[in-house]
């Protein structure tokens, strides 16, 4: 229930406290947990969207990777719907209230992540039923032999008492106990000093079970911070002359895909020139004049009075069809050039997601992303399945699909709208550095240096620490079978018992041991 909790405080950090209600022909500051579904409210750039609803006016690019996994603003208008804990852009906006404060899609995820945290792990069942049970056997056992004998088989009182006496010792669960313990903290020790933190010890035995990895794409296969992929100027333009004129007109934005821009412009060494008659054009691009020239950057239609030729419109579409996102760049009339984005994978990821293929593991893909680029990645990366634009209750919804065809599934994920998958999935795994709070405290193993190539090595851990478990148990079981029997048919005396017993303990102690390794 605390773990729960914590959960769901952090969840609650992405809710804004206040909203700016617009009503009687004013503005007035009330609480966003006072919205009610018909609210007109105003939010501001920069500020959180306070409620679920659709925009009455207004335009801006909002930062929904909080809720969708998108790792672009999405260009929003009139119409278009919005959700709670989302970002508003460059643009104010007036927002129609569809649903109360408890029904939006934020407080369906803190439900969502409630729900699928009450649901206890089979093997954690298993265990706490089979304490009590194994515990009141020994005990009645022990009566029973001090008792029955002496009537049934002729024993002194004497003997009888000296044999449960040693029944009690050599029955002990100590061997049982600790053919787990040991080999537990020893594995979670290993995965510590690699960079692959449990927060428990089902945990690391749930991993080895896992038949499906399911990753989340922005922030966990990829980067999450789209770069430039592609440069391509018209005739009579340099690919350093393309550069120059939209870095300098995209300087001054925040949007991640000038961020792009500019920053390949600066790794490139180019000097910019300063821009004027800056004007941005909400869901469209930006318009200037560098150096003299006047310039636009932005989507075709931006260019609407140029014409562009059905070569360059080809390259385009290609360009998309990998999932790209494609900017025109028209300086006095003429087309510079394009310039496509993209969001990139991870270092190592393409290798990681082959291992785990080669460990019989389904891998799939789960993101709130545009088709076609979690297509493009989905390919570059070699996972078997992909699934895109998806809310995180379809997440979670294909997470316990993906459990009842193939078995227990592995869920990777940085984000909030993750939480609910990484809550259900039988190991939530969360990126360290990259996660969000909501996804770190949710999930069941985190990556401390987001390096996905460990994902592979935890199953092979778990893998191993099932193996060595089992092996303790069998080996447990198996001395205690051979010192009961003992005892009442081939007598053996107490010390014996007492060497048996604690011999048996130290085995499966050291045998733990070798997951250090």
């Amino acid at each position: 229930m605390e773990k729960t909790n914590q959960d769901i405080a952090s969840i609650l950090k992405y809710r804004p406290e206040e909203a700016v209600l617009l009503k009687d022909g004013g503005e007035v500051k009330v609480r966003a947990a006072q919205l009610q579904k018909g609210d007109i409210v105003l939010v501001r750039p920069g500020e959180r969207i306070p409620c679920d609803g659709h925009i009455l006016e207004g335009q801006s690019a909002v930062d929904q990777s909080s809720i969708t996994g998108e790792s672009i603003p999405v260009d929003l208008s009139a119409g278009d719907p919005v959700f709670a804990g989302t970002i508003n852009g460059q643009g104010a906006l007036r927002i129609h209230t569809d649903t109360g404060a408890e029904d939006t899609l934020l407080a369906r995820i803190i439900h969502l992540v409630q729900e699928a945290k009450n649901e206890l792990p089979p093997s954690q069942l298993f265990v706490e039923r089979f304490e009590g049970i194994y515990a009141k056997i020994v005990v009645a056992a022990a009566l029973l032999l001090m008792i029955a004998p002496p009537f049934l088989l002729g024993w002194s009182w004497e003997s009888t008492v000296y044999r449960a006496m040693i029944f009690l010792v050599v029955a002990s669960p100590c061997a049982l106990v600790s053919s787990i313990m040991p080999a537990i903290l020893s594995g979670i020790s290993n995965a510590a000093r690699k960079g692959v933190l449990f927060k428990g010890g089902v945990h690391l035995e749930q991993i080895g079970e896992v038949k499906v990895v399911a990753f989340d794409k922005t922030g966990t296969l990829t980067v999450g911070r789209p770069k430039l992929t592609d440069s391509i100027p018209s005739e009579g333009f340099s690919e350093q002359e393309l550069l120059t004129l939209a870095a300098s007109l995209e300087y001054l934005s925040e949007h991640p895909i000038a961020k792009a821009i500019v920053g390949h412009a600066k790794d490139a060494g180019l000097s910019l020139e300063s821009a004027s008659d800056m004007q941005a054009v909400p869901g469209m691009g930006v318009s200037g004049t560098v150096n003299g020239r006047k310039c636009r950057i932005g989507k075709k239609e931006l260019l609407e009075n140029l014409t562009i030729a059905d070569t360059v419109l080809e390259t385009a579409g290609k360009l998309e069809a990998d999932g790209k996102t494609v900017i025109f760049v028209e300086t006095d009339g003429t087309l510079a050039g394009m310039l496509a984005v993209q969001d990139v994978l991870r270092p190592g990821v393409r290798e990681a997601v082959m291992k785990l293929k080669s460990m019989n593991k389904k891998v799939v893909m789960l993101t709130g992303d545009a088709k076609l680029t979690a297509e493009a990645i989905g390919r570059a990366a070699g996972v078997d399945e992909v699934h895109a634009e998806l809310m995180p209750d379809q997440k979670l919804a294909l997470i316990r699909q993906l459990t009842e065809q193939h078995g227990k599934v592995a869920m990777v994920g940085d984000g909030v709208n993750d939480a609910p998958a990484l809550a259900a999935s039988a190991v939530g795994i969360a990126m360290g550095s990259a996660g969000t709070d909501v996804a770190l405290e949710t999930a069941n193993v985190v990556l401390m240096t987001d390096d996905i190539s460990k994902i592979p090595f935890a199953i092979s851990l778990g893998r191993r620490a099932r193996r060595v478990i089992r092996q303790n148990l069998t080996f447990a079981l198996a001395v205690i079978a051979v010192l009961v029997v003992s005892n009442f048919w081939g007598g053996i005396n107490l010390p014996s018992g007492v060497v048996g017993h604690e011999g048996s303990t130290l085995a499966v102690i050291l045998s733990g041991l070798r997951l250090l390794r």
